[in-house]
């Protein structure tokens, strides 16, 4: 656990210059690192020593930056990906293969309900999606003997359903498998999930980490907590020799708290190769320095664009936790009590047609597929991000046609509410 507040670990942690050495993490711009010998080497393709030799599996820019991102979530270890995607996916194929299960809450992101129910399930991966605010008895009927984890995200993207941590992650456990939770919204700024019984939290850092739409990547961060050797039939890979490392035990050899990332580094990054750019890494740690200025800011704008939007006689409705007369507000206060984030969702009046007239108007906002970083945008998801999906699948991620998802930036606030004042005009 880091001896600073987060503000100060967003500077500082994951690297302590030495005397005379440069105060920013230096970019790291090769792809391969010279020994002196084979033998040295040769220890490093055995696990029996740590050090670089190949970016796709290592880099030193890239860890700096994920032991950045794991002080900030108060976790064990962490790992940088190339994106909020192949996060995701290594967090899951990491535990799971060909005739395993996983449960996971219906309202998360439209590309991760893709991943999950389409492409993994063609792997021989099997998903129960599930409503988020079932009851305890509804989630763990849910599970079966070859599931292998929960999933689900903190603030569901574009719903911005407020996951009840505490219940997932009772019955994660008490199926004896952990909880990975997408923290992609909130950030470890506004919510801390291994707090609250979360094992493993994963982020699209593309999002409000970088901040700025420069650099696209993912992150995944071990709590370090759950026992993998209390449950060694339910996860052989991380508790029965890897041949392909001349029988090496991940749960023996690393532990707790360094087993799922050494494991999901050295194999996974190993053969699918999804690893960020150093100059990637070094863009996201610029944009992680401002990361709980920003966070404030986007919050307080978001905060006065739902109250604008509230009354506003052209809205049919809004969702944002801040709103005392929100469904989340109160698990919002639980869980994040300084704040959710920057994304505001609501419908225009006159439905499909009527929002897209709106957004055509907007000046400031830009009609993007992006969400989370500086300068507002817009998207409607079911023609986007969410159009792969169903009827029925739409609603049971909370995406009705009418959805608008107006990411707020931390413009001046009279400028983004003049913004929506003109456009709402023309509807």
């Amino acid at each position: 656990m880091s001896e600073y507040q987060i503000s100060t670990d967003c500077l500082h942690a994951g690297y302590r210059p030495a005397n005379g050495e440069p105060r920013n993490p230096p970019i790291v711009q090769s792809t391969t690192f010279r020994y002196e010998s084979s033998e040295e080497m040769g220890k490093l393709f055995d696990l029996e020593a740590s050090g670089y030799f190949y970016t796709r599996l290592q880099n030193p820019t890239n860890d700096t930056v994920a032991a950045k991102i794991c002080a900030l979530e108060g976790g064990s270890a962490a790992m940088l990906l190339s994106s909020g995607q192949a996060a995701n996916f290594y967090a899951i194929f990491n535990l799971a293969s060909c005739g395993d299960h996983i449960v996971a809450s219906a309202s998360i992101y439209g590309g991760t309900y893709n991943l999950f129910a389409v492409t993994m399930k063609r792997m021989g991966i099997e998903f129960t999606f599930v409503d988020p605010e079932c009851s305890e008895e509804e989630l763990n009927a849910a599970f079966r003997p070859n599931t292998k984890a929960v999933f689900g995200e903190s603030i569901a993207n574009p719903a911005l359903t407020v996951l009840d941590i505490e219940k997932f992650a009772k019955a994660a456990h008490a199926h004896g498998v952990p909880l990975i939770m997408d923290n992609t919204f909130a950030t470890p700024v506004n919510c801390r999930p291994f707090e609250w019984g979360c094992d493993i939290v994963t982020h699209s850092t593309t999002k409000y980490m970088d901040g700025h739409a420069l650099t696209v990547g993912g992150a995944i961060v071990d709590s370090g907590k759950f026992d993998w050797t209390a449950h060694k039939d339910k996860f052989p890979g991380l508790t029965t020799p890897d041949e392909s490392y001349h029988g090496v035990t991940y749960a023996e050899r690393f532990g707790l708290e360094g087993a799922f990332i050494t494991k999901a580094t050295v194999q996974l990054m190993r053969d699918l190769g999804s690893i960020p750019s150093p100059h990637n890494c070094f863009l996201l740690n610029v944009g992680l320095e401002t990361l709980p200025l920003r966070m404030k800011k986007h919050c307080e704008n978001a905060q006065a664009v739902a109250e604008y939007l509230q009354g506003h006689e052209k809205i049919a409705w809004v969702q944002y936790a801040g709103l005392p007369n929100d469904t989340y507000h109160e698990r919002a206060k639980k869980y994040m009590p300084n704040g959710t984030c920057g994304v505001v969702i609501f419908g225009v009046k006159g439905g499909r047609a009527a929002a897209e007239k709106f957004m055509a108007g907007l000046k400031l906002a830009s009609i993007a597929t992006h969400v989370a970083d500086a300068k507002t945008c817009v998207l409607h998801p079911a023609s986007s991000t969410h159009r792969q999906m169903s009827d029925a699948e739409l609603a049971a991620a909370g995406v009705s046609p009418d959805l608008v998802r107006f990411s707020v930036g931390i413009e001046d606030i009279a400028d983004i509410l003049a913004d929506l004042k003109q456009a709402l005009e023309r509807v």
